[in-house]
């Protein structure tokens, strides 16, 4: 039996920008297409899928492949992003990963990352498939934070797919401020092998820790596909391990990135990302901390703010279009 998520806030908005207009007639004010579907992984899962792509009268300059974070969704406030981005000429798919949004799973269960990457690819792989005319475009992968952690390893399993990643956030390390303290790892771990699912991972409130902007969180808070339980013993376990292997493997990176981080992030170490920038073999990189933001910097900051952080991920892709 999945656990009640009690701390849930009521929902009062059918989207993020309200009650009206329709999913539909929302894309059509913002001059873009939109599609969503089922796909079905290698391994039988049934996982939600968008996509956002440029009008008709624009044929798109890039694509770009896009995971989300743990505990969210791609039918919220992750939207924003990829309508930007479709309105700038750019076609975006996406897809709720195992155990997050309308995809199938347990929620918030992600008992094996790896498994996570090839649905991932197997998805991207599909979409060109199905769209020959993409084949020859620039192919960009973006990640906000797991999600960040996620392109990297997609990254390093098929390093020539993609052109390029836009990493918001990564979460190459999770931060010293969330994570568990000891002795509670230790104790975690035993107890994670008779009990994975078991949703009692003591961590502060990410939404709290990741929004800057009171009215944003409660718009955050209405999600109805949002996960608000506690992290579950399996997922936290298998995240420890694979941001320990992603932070070890970070000289092994060689496609050209762009990272954002907040300086005022405490969910994802910003120190990370400059190691990450540091270490890594790619010529073409770019890092770019912002004085005081915090995690969320696509929706949870102002919204002159996320100004400045679309600008430059539009600023960063025109220059390899």
């Amino acid at each position: 039996m999945e656990e009640k998520q009690n701390n849930k806030s009521p929902q009062t908005q059918l989207y993020y920008w309200g009650n009206t207009p329709t999913e539909q007639d929302y894309y059509n004010l913002q001059g873009i297409k939109s599609t969503k579907s089922f796909f079905t992984s290698q391994r039988n899962l049934t996982l939600f899928t968008r996509s956002w792509l440029p009008s008709a009268k624009t044929p798109p300059r890039g694509i770009i492949f896009m995971v989300h974070g743990y505990g969210n969704d791609i039918s919220w406030t992750f939207q924003a992003t990829p309508i930007h981005l479709a309105k700038n000429g750019f076609a975006c798919f996406a897809l709720d990963l195992e155990g997050h949004g309308q995809s199938q799973g347990l929620k918030a269960y992600v008992p094996n990352v790896n498994f996570v990457i090839d649905d991932c690819l197997s998805f991207f792989k599909f979409v060109l498939t199905q769209n020959p005319e993409f084949q020859d475009l620039p192919k960009f992968l973006y990640g906000e934070s797991m999600g960040g952690a996620i392109c990297l390893l997609i990254h390093l399993k098929s390093p020539s797919m993609f052109n390029g990643a836009i990493l918001i956030a990564p979460m190459c390390k999770i931060s010293d401020k969330v994570r568990p303290r000891w002795p509670i790892p230790q104790f975690l771990t035993i107890l994670a092998r008779f009990a994975p699912t078991l949703a009692i991972v003591p961590t502060a409130d990410l939404l709290d820790k990741s929004v800057k902007v009171p009215e944003k969180k409660i718009i955050g808070g209405m999600n109805p596909n949002r996960y608000f339980g506690k992290p579950r013993l399996g997922t936290v376990l298998e995240l420890l391990r694979v941001t320990d292997y992603v932070s070890s493997k970070l000289c092994d990176v060689n496609l050209p990135f762009l990272i954002l981080h907040g300086s005022a992030d405490v969910v994802t170490d910003p120190e990370v990302s400059r190691e990450l920038y540091q270490l890594a073999k790619s010529k073409d990189k770019t890092l770019k901390i912002y004085e005081g933001m915090m995690h969320s910097l696509l929706f949870g900051e102002t919204d002159e703010n996320v100004e400045i952080v679309r600008s430059d991920i539009l600023a960063w892709l025109n220059d390899r279009c």
